[in-house]
């Protein structure tokens, strides 16, 4: 692929902006499976294979991706929409390659899979992908969340195995049931659920009497929010990542 095409590909701009970075030097290219000194290249036509590819614009590292597929710790206090009311987007914690990465349609960049509220903090997954997006939003799919709930009152057995044996949200008649409810700590509720309602958590834990006074998404599936991976960070997935994802 030629390397104006690569640029473009990864959301450094219009295949014009891209020119300019390179014709002024500021694109470098590692050797494949080096790290040593990369090579600045002029050419904006130089072909290039993808496969393995890391790059410099600018002084910064970046790897090449088809699809994106990145975790972020969502910091309190922020907002899952392009568009927020009230709180910063999630989007301002991202790089701009990320959010304009090229994709068909007037969409542009990562966007979530799924949404946190406002409040809540923890593991969000953000992806150009939209069939990844489809499969993991799909209530067909059943990938467990997990989310350690703090909790205003005391626990008591009962609320917990009401969480399981399913409650009635106040817009629907049919239970939701948690998968699986434990009580860490007297107010300290870890809750792993298999769809993603609206508000779902806070209204399961209202529905038993109780009321969530800190949420946090700590697990999808079987990846972990890592504990270095500080609120408002953000890493790429790797294949084994997506791997326990899906697991």
């Amino acid at each position: 692929m030629q390397l104006q095409d690569i640029l473009y590909s990864q959301g450094f701009g219009t295949r014009r902006v891209c020119a300019g970075l390179i014709q002024q030097g500021w694109v470098e290219v590692y050797a494949k499976n080096s790290t040593q000194t990369p090579v600045k290249y002029a050419d904006v036509a130089t072909e290039i294979d993808v496969a393995g590819l890391r790059f410099k614009v600018q002084g910064v590292d970046w790897p090449y991706a088809e699809k994106a597929y990145i975790m972020l710790n969502k910091p309190t206090a922020t907002e899952c929409s392009q568009k927020p009311s009230t709180y910063p987007s999630i989007y301002t914690l991202l790089p701009a390659p990320l959010r304009q990465r090229p994709q068909k349609g007037a969409v542009q960049g990562v966007q979530a899979v799924g949404r946190l509220d406002q409040d809540t903090t923890g593991m969000l997954l953000l992806t150009d992908d939209g069939k990844f997006i489809h499969r993991m939003s799909s209530p067909r799919h059943h990938v467990p969340k997990v989310y350690e709930v703090m909790v205003k009152h005391p626990l008591t057995n009962a609320q917990v195995m009401q969480l399981l044996s399913g409650v009635v949200l106040d817009d629907d008649t049919k239970p939701v049931r948690a998968a699986a409810c434990d009580a860490v700590s007297e107010r300290h509720l870890r809750l792993t659920l298999l769809e993603g309602k609206y508000h779902q958590v806070k209204r399961m834990v209202a529905a038993v009497s109780n009321r969530v006074d800190a949420l946090h998404r700590s697990q999808i599936g079987a990846l972990r929010l890592p504990d270095d991976l500080l609120p408002g960070q953000w890493r790429w997935l790797s294949a084994a990542d997506l791997a326990l994802i899906a697991a």
